[in-house]
């Protein structure tokens, strides 16, 4: 017997053993069916709806149960991960980094988005026109005892609360900064920095 799990009611309607399929529902429509035998890991699961639409889904890999193309942005490998799904609102209960602190000049690409990018000794950021679109957010976090700059090749790039466009600035020892993208050439910087 396979288990359901109904967001509607918000329990488990039927359960079986281990090894039968799960369908998890929501309005009495199947939203996520996963096979018998198929393992699948869900992190940081965060939703309004179980829709699981492009936009709310940052990578899957594995084999798809219930999936589509048009529901993924990353499709790889042999057993299915579900990490950092974001609700309508964008909220998410963890900002992953996006790896290894960065010992060189990094540019941002919009892989980067939503995640957080860690900066160690000899690092800086750069910023460039036509990666991201309005919307797109990336944190910086400064791992050093000494400054970073970031390097603002966008178009227009301000400090947050100013209204000078800026060529670089300067992110603060253990500081973070975030960077809000509002079209493909002009973004807006918070945090630690400074001009």
């Amino acid at each position: 017997m396979a288990s359901s799990i109904d967001a509607t009611s918000g329990g488990i309607v039927s359960a079986g053993n281990s090894t039968a399929a799960l369908d998890i529902k929501t309005g009495g429509t199947t939203a996520i069916s996963i096979g018998t035998g198929q393992s699948v890991t869900i992190t940081n699961l965060v939703l309004t709806d179980l829709s699981l639409a492009s936009a709310n889904i940052t990578t899957l890999t594995g084999t798809t149960a219930g999936f589509t193309s048009a529901n993924i942005t990353t499709l790889t490998g042999t057993s299915a991960t579900i990490t950092n799904i974001f609700d309508g609102d964008g909220a998410v209960r963890a900002v992953p980094s996006v790896g290894a602190a960065k010992t060189a000049e990094y540019t941002l690409t919009v892989s980067d988005v939503g995640n957080y990018v860690t900066v160690g000794s000899g690092g800086g950021i750069t910023l460039l026109d036509d990666v991201f679109t309005a919307g797109d957010v990336v944190s910086i976090f400064n791992d050093t005892s000494g400054t970073v700059t970031i390097s603002c090749g966008i178009t227009t790039a301000y400090l947050a609360g100013t209204d000078t466009d800026q060529a670089s600035l300067t992110l603060a020892t253990r500081g973070i900064a975030t960077v809000l993208f509002t079209s493909a050439s002009a973004c807006v910087l918070t945090g630690n920095l400074t001009a």
